[in-house]
């Protein structure tokens, strides 16, 4: 059953006064009379339930003002107060001091319009201006307006208790967890950069050594080739010195019959022979280079601070073929379908004449020469089945279908290749097939001129793909080509 509305008041008041003896209050000051009367409570919250329907003294006098006005309340026809249910002041809510009459009929203001949301009399519902609209006796609307209350009330109670939850377990918690994350993150961090840092310590004492050693070899080398070459010198010239002397003062019968002599000293002289520079008198270019030191060296380069490169890095539109299309931001080359040869034809008459443009080939330089420094930039492939990137001279080849326009089939161009699944490093028109684990969505070159090599990247798997050593005779330009989607420099 349906609680009513003095059972549903006593409920939340009872509820309300248990919420108020558990909380702290504010300090309240009792003053003695000195005639022993009873302590005045001063300061103190009044529970919420006297606000919603006052003390008994007001209800007490707020009676016998109903009382007295039901005497001066004009009788109505249907919608008359006696008509509705029997409902007690203390019931409705009622409890003003002064009891509102209606200007128009002075009558009581004992119904309230919903129409026009105002307290009128019951002859402005019968046959004055709220005639027709939606009334209502005001003891129900203002039982329904204090259920209303009561459940708004409550439902702020149970609000508030989800937010005193929140802040007493949920928060802490939340702060505790937080602690204890940040904590292992840290340790995490900190050991990962110290396994880092020991390995990269321990391969670079490693390969320090093995530089010295190196360094050692050719200078122990030149030792001895100096030694060898001074020596045979030496005896060369004394030789020489032997020969000279022998023309300039022997007689004629005498050189005859020492000539003998000196045919064992000229031989050993020419046998000895004339010296020549050999890889052993240099320095071996790989020395102080590892696999884990290249790919630590890549990964910092191109995925640390400078990742992605110089935002300058973009296509040049002189030099983009016409089987390509380049975007506004001149940073990504979209692969044009192969058009009959006619239309093709007319294409390419369409646009300007350039020099620096590939006429049939689908390639694209990048505008920035290279030519000093270290360089990275990293292109998205996507799911692209036919691309080359990598780079070459300014001064190759644009024009024509053959080989020293070709990425990778020339001398002057040295490109990553991937076709049919397949991935492999090209120049001069040789391939060297490469073993990729996972297909790379991205690839990263890094050109170091300094040591003239260029590098080929996975920023996913943070993989070599391949490495190439020069030597580098002129600047290189960022060089691309597709057959198949786009490819996109990254900034």
């Amino acid at each position: 059953m349906k609680e009513t509305t003095p059972q549903r008041l006593l409920l939340f008041r009872k509820k309300t006064m248990q919420g108020a003896m558990a909380e702290e209050r504010t300090k309240c000051d009792f003053n003695t009379p000195d005639d022993g009367g009873e302590a005045v409570l001063k300061g103190a919250e009044q529970p919420i339930f006297s606000a919603l329907s006052g003390g008994q003294a007001e209800r007490d006098t707020t009676v016998g003002q109903r009382a007295s006005c039901e005497g001066t309340k004009a009788p109505g026809a249907a919608l008359t107060p006696a008509t509705t249910p029997a409902i007690s002041d203390t019931e409705s809510g009622i409890f003003s001091g002064e009891c509102e009459t209606c200007v128009e009929h002075e009558s009581e203001l004992d119904w309230f319009c919903g129409t026009e949301l105002k307290l009128i009399c019951s002859h402005c519902a019968i046959v004055g201006p709220c005639r027709g609209h939606s009334v209502t006796p005001l003891a129900a609307r203002v039982t329904a307006v204090r259920n209303q209350l009561v459940d708004a009330c409550e439902k702020m109670q149970v609000q508030a208790r989800w937010m005193e939850r929140f802040l007493e377990k949920t928060l802490p918690s939340k702060e505790q967890k937080l602690q204890v994350a940040a904590s292992t993150a840290r340790e995490q961090v900190v050991a990962r950069v110290n396994a880092a840092r020991e390995a990269l310590e321990e391969e670079e004492q490693r390969l320090l050594e093995e530089v010295q050693r190196e360094e050692e070899r050719v200078e122990q080398c030149l030792l001895t080739q100096r030694a060898h070459w001074s020596q045979a010198l030496d005896s060369l010239a004394h030789t020489r010195s032997l020969v000279v002397h022998t023309l300039t003062h022997y007689a004629d019968p005498q050189l005859v019959m020492s000539i003998q002599e000196f045919t064992e000293s000229v031989e050993a002289a020419e046998g000895v022979g004339k010296p020549c520079d050999t890889k052993q008198l240099n320095f071996r270019p790989g020395c102080g280079e590892s696999e884990l030191m290249k790919g630590l060296w890549a990964t910092a380069m191109l995925q640390g601070p400078r990742a992605y490169g110089s935002s300058s890095f973009k296509f040049d539109e002189r030099t983009v073929s016409p089987l390509l299309s380049l975007s506004d931001d001149h940073r990504t080359l979209t692969f044009v379908q192969i058009k009959p040869s006619y239309v093709q034809k007319k294409l390419n008459q369409s646009l300007p004449y350039d020099p620096a443009r590939f006429d049939s080939w689908p390639n694209a330089l990048g505008s920035l020469a290279m030519s000093s420094g270290t360089h990275t930039w990293v292109l998205d492939v996507g799911q692209s089945a036919a691309f080359k990137v990598g780079v070459c001279y300014a001064s190759m080849e644009r024009k024509g279908a053959w080989d020293k326009a070709r990425l990778g089939y020339n001398e002057q161009s040295w490109v990553l290749c991937h076709f049919d699944g397949e991935y492999s490093f090209c120049h001069q028109g040789k391939k060297v097939l490469l073993e990729v684990m996972i297909r790379p969505r991205k690839v990263g070159l890094l050109l170091d001129w300094p040591s003239q090599t260029l590098l080929f990247y996975s920023p996913e798997s943070s993989a070599v793909l391949y490495t190439v050593r020069g030597p580098f005779s002129a600047p290189l330009l960022p060089a691309v080509a597709v057959t198949d989607q786009s490819v996109t420099i990254l900034h």
